[in-house]
């Protein structure tokens, strides 16, 4: 095909928090959720990514589909894409891009046959099959073990099963994405020098009319959040130069004993320090991500009308 709609451009795709894909959502007051989508899975964490040199039209292995918008099963194996990356060249057919998204049973119509796989999709999948070969080249593997427990944290569930169903995936697909979405954590961890955290827990409202009362809960709530700014073993600061003695240094309490407005003070201190190393954390590894990938090229040729 010499339908050769535009030169070599850069192009940028961003990754919403993250097709089938997994966000986070804030715990609490705030809390950021997680979803997991299959398109964006593996750079979930990336945002405004570069994606190298990428080109639309040109002539494919095997010819694309000119006016189109179905496809039979017959055409699945067809190539739709091609990417470069570390002097290697590797196709894209019709089939990977559906499955990027969902199982091809999810996809038929009624008819038989698929909807025609749009461009995006094939750009995600050279993407992300880009960045598993970094995390390969990183030494990262994941075991299935790892597997469960990382689907427990993110998703509250371990049941593959079950979040194949919630997905219109197949349970082989769900489980090669979570597997994918926990290799990009591992990877993100090894290369950032900042790491985000945990999202801290918003203290627990007390009950209406109680607002002002002390309770130890909030005093313990308060010291774990604090950490190694308060000695526990002397039950006083351990530092004054900390962000939680400025926060707190003017009101009374004690790890067994504080008001919910004291521990909301806490909890504001946690909440920012968490949103800077998060935003620190995001930084390094777009970073990162843009380095891989603007190094690679990515085909995709003419599809439909």
């Amino acid at each position: 095909m010499d339908d050769k709609k535009s030169s070599d451009k850069h192009a940028s795709q961003g990754a919403s928090s993250g097709g089938a894909r997994f966000s986070q959502a804030p715990k609490a007051a705030a809390s950021v959720p997680v979803q997991i989508l299959a398109v964006g899975v593996v750079v979930a964490l990336v945002v405004g990514v570069l994606v190298g040199h990428f080109v639309l039209g040109g002539s494919a292995p095997s010819p694309a589909f000119p006016g189109a918008t179905t496809l039979s099963e017959g055409d699945l194996d067809r190539v739709i894409a091609s990417y470069t990356y570390n002097g290697k060249t590797e196709t894209i057919t019709a089939r990977d891009a559906i499955e990027s998204q969902i199982s091809l049973d999810s996809a038929k119509d009624a008819d038989g046959n698929y909807s025609l796989p749009n461009a995006d999709s094939a750009l995600a999948v050279a993407r992300n099959q880009i960045l598993a070969k970094q995390a390969e080249a990183e030494g990262i593997t994941v075991s299935d073990d790892e597997i469960g427990s990382y689907a427990e944290q993110i998703l509250g569930t371990s049941d593959i099963a079950s979040l194949a169903q919630q997905y219109g995936l197949s349970e082989d697909q769900a489980k090669e994405v979570v597997r994918e979405s926990a290799a990009m954590y591992k990877l993100k961890e090894k290369v950032c020098a900042t790491q985000a955290g945990t999202i801290p827990d918003a203290p627990t409202a007390p009950a209406e009319g109680a607002e002002d009362t002390a309770t130890s809960d909030y005093g313990a709530y308060i010291v774990n959040l604090i950490g190694d700014e308060w000695d526990t073993t002397n039950n006083t600061w351990a530092r004054t130069d900390g962000p939680y003695y400025d926060a707190l240094k003017d009101e009374t309490w004690t790890p067994d004993s504080a008001t919910y407005a004291q521990a909301q003070k806490a909890y504001a201190v946690a909440y920012k320090q968490y949103a800077s190393n998060a935003t620190t954390s995001s930084s390094e590894w777009t970073a990162y991500v843009n380095g891989i990938l603007s190094s690679a090229s990515i085909q995709i040729y003419t599809l439909g009308a």
